[in-house]
């Protein structure tokens, strides 16, 4: 059996240098592709995500860009290009989020959030489209959340920034469908990340609690999900929005 499935391609995971993120990237490199680790800030964990890959026999680099900044989401893809080869893969994972009740929300936490979380995915998507059009192949998976599918009074701009994200890639995997370019979601619950870990305790408790599963998810178990819809396994399936939730829907 082989295990090399994403052989020969080349990877570019947003937000790869940390909890989910970091699982993706090695999952890739464990299964044979040439990955390239974005960050923003923060480069040692970057490099850490870099030397798992590393250690697993795979080729990769780490990139540093603001995926909300149109210039350097350019030059980060550009340089994906020239030191690993034209982009195959792409994982839209990197956002941010906060728990504000309304009357704390501002239109600079709004807009802020909208430029990272939705901005991102456009950008790095636009970044690449093209090569894989012109090569007729691309998989495209975003990383949404189970809050873009679930009420959440108290996270009125991330939930929605996650929706957002839902509708993109419906849209986008009809518009590409032509060029044999799937694109689909996953919409990952509470996750054992460090924003899971910093969150209150009182709450993390409660939502296991209500977890059909009875307990909190793994990174790995997520980037397995994005290992499903990035492969040929998934070769008749695009548009779609894959809750990884223990059940939570």
């Amino acid at each position: 059996m082989n295990d090399k499935i994403f052989s020969g391609r080349t990877a570019l995971v947003t937000g790869g240098a940390r909890g989910i993120g970091r699982s993706i990237c090695e999952m890739l490199a464990a299964h044979g592709a040439r990955v390239a680790v974005n960050y923003e800030r923060n480069e040692q964990a970057a490099r850490e995500s870099l030397a798992s890959i590393e250690s697993s026999g795979a080729d990769g680099m780490i990139v540093q860009a603001d995926v909300s900044n149109e210039e350097q989401v350019a030059r980060m893809a550009a340089a994906v290009r020239e030191r690993l080869g034209p982009i195959d893969l792409l994982v839209n994972n990197a956002g941010i989020a906060n728990s504000t009740p309304h009357d704390e929300l501002a239109f600079a936490d709004w807009k802020r959030m909208f430029a990272v979380n939705v901005d991102g995915p456009f950008l790095a998507t636009w970044a690449v489209k093209d090569e894989m059009i012109s090569r007729q192949y691309g998989r495209i998976v975003n990383i949404s959340s189970l809050a873009g599918i679930k009420i959440k009074g108290r996270m009125i701009c991330y939930a929605t920034t996650k929706s957002a994200v839902i509708s993109f890639t419906r849209h986008c995997a009809e518009a590409f469908a032509p060029y044999n370019i799937r694109v689909n979601c996953v919409a990952p619950g509470l996750t054992n990340t460090e924003l899971a870990r910093s969150a209150n305790p009182d709450l993390v408790e409660h939502l296991i609690s209500i977890t059909p599963l009875g307990r909190i998810g793994q990174p790995e178990e997520i980037a397995s999900v994005v290992k499903f819809l990035l492969s040929d396994d998934s070769s008749f399936v695009t548009g779609q929005t894959v809750p990884a939730c223990g059940g939570r829907c």
